[in-house]
């Protein structure tokens, strides 16, 4: 099992691990602990270094995470150093709490439900449940949001029983639950005052880390499904 350092602060940048597993056919190791965040929820897996070597893919499999090296692999029971790029994770972080943020704001506004998405850093886009939207509601849409980013809203998060969580209203705000019926604790993410979802990925603490939501476009993606791609720029 690794134990998921990042679930609890994602603004670490490096940590110290013992090396418990190894697959040499796919150049990866599993850790007794990590930083690395795995990818899920639409956020990709982040990258860094390893002892002297690149981490080029991060996956979770069961309760172990997986971490792809580039050139060769430590010995099990051997301790390693790893390096997160910051600068990445940094700007997926500020991604994914903006997406949090729309996702919130379109909920109250419009009770709108997530119908997919995805990001990459500074960029994403997020599908709703929208029968109609024209130009004059997305930028409605966009204020609101902004308008919720200099709020300077905090970000807390939890880890939770399921059946407590699951007391919680409107935790799950994707159209289908994803969460697997076998995981007995719940990460929940607050932007406090606007939003309460469940989710595995790393946040800023504060909204005002985001910095500026742009909208740059919008699409129908069927008769009750639209999309929304936003850009995070510097304030």
């Amino acid at each position: 099992m690794t134990e998921l350092v990042y679930q609890k602060d994602s603004y670490l940048r490096e940590f110290d691990a013992i090396v418990t597993a190894s697959n040499p056919d796919e150049m990866a190791v599993v850790l007794d602990r990590t930083i690395f965040y795995p990818g899920g929820g639409g956020q990709p897996n982040d990258l860094g270094r390893l002892n002297d070597q690149n981490v080029t893919k991060v996956k979770k499999v069961g309760d172990q995470v997986w971490h792809s090296l580039d050139r060769e692999l430590p010995p099990v029971g051997s301790k390693v150093h790893g390096l997160i790029n910051w600068d990445r994770r940094y700007q997926l972080m500020r991604t994914h709490t903006a997406m949090h943020v729309l996702c919130g704001s379109i909920f109250r506004d419009y009770g709108a439900l997530v119908t997919g998405g995805d990001m990459d850093p500074l960029k994403g886009r997020m599908d709703f449940e929208f029968e109609r939207l024209q130009k004059e509601q997305v930028s409605l849409i966009e204020a609101a949001a902004n308008r919720e980013v200099v709020a300077s809203r905090e970000v807390r998060v939890k880890i939770l029983p399921r059946e407590d969580a699951f007391q919680i209203p409107n935790l799950i705000r994707t159209k289908i639950n994803l969460l697997p019926a076998g995981i007995q604790e719940v990460r929940t993410v607050e932007i406090v005052g606007l939003d309460l979802q469940a989710d595995g990925g790393t946040h800023v603490r504060n909204t005002v880390e985001v910095g500026r939501i742009h909208v740059v476009d919008y699409k129908s993606k069927g008769a009750i499904n639209k999309r929304i791609y936003i850009e995070v720029q510097d304030a």
